[in-house]
């Protein structure tokens, strides 16, 4: 495999977790908008990546490959909840 190619499968390895990220930071931007923050909005996407870059590697390590569903189910549950954390949901 090529560098270059080794570079998109770790690119596209890593998307879905930056892209719930995101979709998640700007979703608390608009639904929440007077709850106190925990972290900016860059932190909140730094800290909704790094979570769903680490259920990914483990989905990958414990399903064999990647991108089975319950890996991308278990993604959309551990930033959700990270998410929720993040703005103060309980209160």
């Amino acid at each position: 495999m090529s560098p270059t190619a080794a570079a998109l499968h770790l690119l596209n390895f890593m998307a879905p977790a930056l892209g719930v990220a995101l979709l998640l930071a700007c979703a608390a931007a608009v639904f929440f908008r007077g709850a106190p923050r925990i972290v900016g909005f860059w932190g909140q996407v730094g800290l909704g990546f790094a979570v769903g870059l680490a259920v990914c590697a483990a989905g990958l390590v414990l399903g064999g490959r990647d991108g089975k569903m319950l890996t991308y189910a278990a993604l959309v549950v551990a930033c959700g909840t990270v998410q929720w954390v993040l703005v103060r949901g309980w209160r």
